[in-house]
């Protein structure tokens, strides 16, 4: 007998959306986490054109033309939103309203629809939801050797003192400028106002097979702010990201994966929040018109939405793009994305943010192609051919750096 008709196991903003959507489809609803009430810790943010229309202004903490710089800078014409993270938070657990929220560390599924917690407890439920981010408690098949993975080291300093690098109303999103004056694996600054007087600014490597150490980041962030003239206080705030960007797909037969466990997690900007929040009410209304029809019904329904045809093609083509990124020069990666943002508006964000825009990814990438120099054009297309890179560090980019070198 079940307990309820879905359990969504992770309770941070993509499991509670979802949860939340689920109870207002008239779904009777748990919300499975080790901390429901936990604050969370981490900095969100979307471009403004992705908003969802339902997302109320005080969560927006911030709005900024967003630029880049790869060897010239570009303003991107797009506006970027900044999240107010404890009010995204709030907003969330305001809409759990008759979902019922349990404490609990889910350790796997031993059975269809039945989920087992660290003390033996069993939760049985019609449909189970793996939200459980990159850790996906409910995903039962081993992970990659070594993953690609994005890390990141930041600060959170006055707008006074970020000024040199941050200009009011404008949001740094990428500055592959080498300000930290070390060679090796590339990273770039990711610079945002968060409201409040407050800005971030953090060390990036996009992605990295495995990721770059904190430490490396750390040391680089600060070279990068003393470049500046920036003098950090010793209480400034810290933000440290680490997470993969080529998880598989969540496959588990008893399960559907939603938020980074699905992974909705993009390869080339590790976002996956946009995408979660404008899923979430149609995952919920897909299973309220599928379960009565039984719950393998229902679970069948909610993969589509989640991974229909048109977006694993989408995905695949993007980890196309990422393999290239991680075979390639570290020099040469400052070159790639300023050729990247060179190309016409509708081309970047269709690759940055449409995820089953098959047609949309196709032109952006034949666009690349033909504005691209020889060399990168040949890196481009035999990556397509070539198995996936064990790691960086067999292809001698293990740089100095990692060591303290």
């Amino acid at each position: 007998m079940r307990d309820v008709d879905v359990l969504v196991v992770g309770g941070g903003p993509a499991g509670s959306a979802l949860a939340a959507a689920c109870s207002r489809r008239g779904l009777d609803t748990a919300l499975l986490d080790p901390a429901p009430d936990r604050p969370w810790k981490a900095t969100y943010g979307m471009w403004s054109r992705e908003l969802p229309a339902d997302l109320p202004p005080s969560v927006i903490a911030a709005r900024a033309a967003g630029r880049v710089i790869a060897l010239t800078e570009r303003h991107l014409g797009w506006d970027y939103a900044v999240l107010d993270v404890p009010a995204l938070q709030s907003h969330l657990a305001d809409r759990l309203t008759g979902v019922r929220v349990l404490t609990g560390r889910a350790v796997g599924s031993p059975a269809r629809g039945v989920v087992e917690l660290t003390d033996g407890t069993q939760l049985r439920s019609a449909i189970v939801v793996d939200a459980g981010g990159r850790w996906r408690p409910l995903d039962s098949r081993p992970s990659p050797q070594t993953p690609a993975e994005q890390t990141a080291y930041g600060l959170i300093l006055d707008a006074d003192a970020a000024a040199p690098l941050l200009t009011t109303g404008d949001a740094l999103f990428m500055d592959w400028r080498a300000d930290h004056g070390e060679a090796g694996w590339p990273t770039f600054l990711y610079a945002i106002p968060l409201g409040g007087g407050q800005v971030l600014l953090e060390e990036t490597s996009l992605a990295r097979r495995p990721g770059l150490p904190m430490s490396v980041l750390r040391r680089r962030l600060y070279a990068r702010l003393a470049h500046h003239g920036i003098r950090p206080p010793e209480s400034a705030a810290t933000e440290r990201v680490w997470f993969p960007v080529d998880q598989a797909r969540h496959l588990d037969d008893g399960t559907v994966g939603f938020g980074a466990a699905a992974p909705l997690i993009h390869p080339a900007t590790g976002y996956s929040l946009a995408a979660s929040l404008h899923l979430a009410p149609v995952v919920a209304a897909t299973l309220a018109a599928h379960l009565p029809s039984g719950p393998d019904a229902a679970l069948a329904a909610a993969r589509k939405v989640v991974w229909p045809r048109s977006a694993q093609v989408v995905h695949r083509f993007r980890r196309i793009g990422l393999e290239a990124l991680l075979r390639m020069s570290p020099d040469d990666v400052p070159g790639f994305f300023e050729e990247f943002f060179a190309l016409p508006d509708a081309h970047r964000w269709t690759y940055l943010t449409a995820r089953d825009d098959i047609r949309g990814i196709m032109s952006a990438m034949n666009c690349l192609f033909r504005q691209s120099s020889g060399p990168l054009r040949r890196h481009l297309v035999t990556s397509a051919f070539r198995r996936r890179l064990p790691s960086n560090d067999a292809l001698g980019q293990a740089d100095a750096s990692l060591t303290g070198g």
